[in-house]
């Protein structure tokens, strides 16, 4: 079967364990400023406090970011870093496993816009037509409130 090479699409995904989530394809590079414009618009959209989970990536901790911390904050807005090495903690690798195991076809790698149209379908039916069953959560382990707790990580196709 011929594959069109050469391609890359990168998303940037956030979920919860109710299988709400939000996402953003794209063929720039997922970077700090990426980072930052999509966590500086999350920050004028949420209508409760919000803890965003993230990994140890570089592009999570960079200068940027840091910079914006209190802002974010006072709108609302908290990050919350993962211990290092410890990817089975963020439930979003669980989302994007799931993914490309099982619900992207190896017909959707033909092509970059066969692949970005599987991914978009799979991500709008996620707690539709197919939910993740998490483990439950104790938030009071985590956290004393009423926050919004996701998390976010990236999948790359190149």
């Amino acid at each position: 079967m011929p594959v069109e090479k050469g391609y890359k699409i990168n998303i940037g995904g956030l979920i919860n364990r109710n299988n709400m989530n939000h996402w953003v394809i794209t063929e720039k590079n997922i970077d700090a400023n990426f980072i930052f414009e999509q966590l500086e618009k999350l920050s004028f959209q949420i209508q409760k406090q919000t803890v965003i989970i993230l990994d140890n990536a570089s592009i999570h901790k960079a200068k940027i970011i840091k910079q914006q911390l209190n802002f974010w904050e006072k709108r609302g807005l908290y990050l919350f870093f993962l211990p290092p090495y410890s990817p089975h903690l963020n439930i979003a690798e669980t989302l994007w496993r799931k993914i490309k195991k099982e619900q992207i076809d190896p017909i959707d790698y033909l092509n970059q816009e066969t692949l970005s149209y599987a991914v978009n379908r799979c991500l709008a039916q996620l707690g539709k037509s197919w939910k993740i069953n998490f483990t439950e959560f104790n938030i009071n382990l985590f956290i004393s409130g009423t926050y919004n707790c996701i998390s976010s990580t990236y999948l790359n196709k190149k």
